[in-house]
């Protein structure tokens, strides 16, 4: 206990004696902790976010082309359309008995840079996002009428644009936030839609008829150009939908259709499963993950290294001092403890400070990709990174320490008790 005693009180001394180097030594453990722990955090929950998540459809059906294409503009509402499907795909697919539900979108607007999609009212009376969870309107709002000039905003739409149940505006063609020209149609807000965390609060939803009606848009569902007339029914054969969003009944189903449209059609794609697709995605980049990983390890190098180079060059200057605690019965092993101790406590210190450098990282990095995706990330989610690496920096700090602590040890008394002239 004695030895405890005297470990704590040498370690406590010279900390408090060194410590402006001690404070810029702590400071970069902590960076380098907090990047650590924010690398990987944000790897691990963009992964499971972008291939688990609340997406609630199975698959989409799009234009022949990218899958990927596909998913980011149907699910994500990124990118661009890669094409339009007759509506009789989607009233093929709506009526198939492998199907639960199927949903169609129109894309191709904007409001403020935010999608405005064109679908139908199942979205809203029939799918779910999450198990036993629908995308509910706040109170004192209501889903738009499909036969009136009505839309439905996502909560981060709302919380942007400041538009509120009764409010009106124009989208605007294209889909940049400096897409075209606005159109003369002006659509009311009937709701404002609960958050729920996912790409949906980014979206302006709207009727799909509002979108065939829109001034500029033509219909080429027949093959041939057709634009609607205001109070003149749209036949089916012309109209068009960007994407068809799947829930199957089973999985099965969704390979048996992947067969059909994939391998056997020619006209159209289906995306399933979507994770899998992302998953497909993040794999392609995979580099890049690995390249942020290395740098990371580098910086906890740096830290390392820092640690060692403040710990010995402080050595020198403690000679005297070491000396003195030896005279006075300090033994070898005591002061070679004392200072290892003493690295390891400014690498603990550095990696629990680094907890808050991590959140605030992670904090930055959420707010960025909640504002391009709606994918939301959470600070304190656990990942084995939080264990792992303040145990990790304790021992890279206690290692670091070997060094002085061994010129500690060979340190001669009697040289270094001489008077100092």
């Amino acid at each position: 206990m004695n030895v405890l005693r005297a470990v704590a009180l040498i370690v406590r001394r010279s900390l408090r004696q060194h410590a402006v180097s001690t404070a810029i030594t702590v400071a970069t453990t902590a960076l380098a902790t907090g990047l650590v722990l924010s690398v990987f955090s944000i790897q691990a929950q963009a992964f499971a976010a972008f291939t688990g998540g609340p997406v609630g459809f199975d698959a989409a059906v799009g234009a022949r082309g990218s899958q990927l294409q596909l998913v980011l503009n149907s699910v994500f509402h990124l990118e661009t359309s890669p094409g339009n499907v007759p509506w009789a795909l989607y009233e093929q697919l709506a009526h198939d008995p492998r199907v639960e539900l199927a949903v169609p979108y129109c894309t191709g607007d904007n409001y403020q840079g935010f999608r405005v999609v064109g679908t139908t009212q199942d979205l809203f009376t029939e799918f779910e996002y999450r198990d036993d969870e629908r995308l509910e309107v706040e109170d004192g709002g209501r889903i738009f009428d499909p036969e009136h000039a009505e839309a439905v905003l996502g909560s981060h739409v709302a919380q942007q644009t400041g538009l509120t149940v009764g409010s009106t505006f124009h989208p605007s063609h294209g889909v940049g936030e400096h897409g075209g020209m606005s159109h003369d149609e002006a659509y009311v807000v009937t709701g404002l839609l609960r958050p729920t965390n996912t790409p949906s609060d980014r979206v302006v939803w709207i009727p799909i008829e509002g979108v065939f009606r829109m001034g500029g848009h033509l219909l080429r569902g027949k093959g041939e150009e057709f634009e609607a007339h205001p109070h003149q029914p749209i036949p089916d054969e012309h109209k068009e939908v960007s994407a068809v969003m799947l829930k199957f009944r089973s999985p099965m189903a969704g390979f048996a259709l992947e067969q059909a449209i994939n391998r056997s059609g020619k006209d159209a794609t289906l995306a399933f499963p979507i994770g899998r697709v992302m998953a497909d995605l993040f794999e392609t980049f995979g580099w890049a993950n690995r390249i942020l990983e290395f740098v990371a390890y580098l910086v906890v190098l740096v830290s390392s290294g820092a640690i060692l180079a403040s710990l010995y060059n402080t050595i020198n200057a403690r000679r005297r001092e070491i000396a003195i605690l030896r005279s006075l019965g300090a033994s070898r092993p005591l002061v070679f403890t004392a200072i290892v101790v003493e690295s390891g406590t400014i690498a603990f210190a550095g990696a629990l400070l680094g907890f808050a450098v991590y959140a605030a990282l992670l904090a930055v990095a959420a707010a960025v990709i909640r504002e391009q995706t709606g994918v939301v990330l959470q600070v304190w989610t656990f990942h084995p990174a939080h264990l792992w690496t303040p145990i990790g920096m304790l021992c890279l700090g206690a290692a670091a320490g070997l060094a002085p602590a061994a010129k500690a040890y060979s340190t001669d008394v009697a040289s270094h008790l001489e008077p100092q002239s």
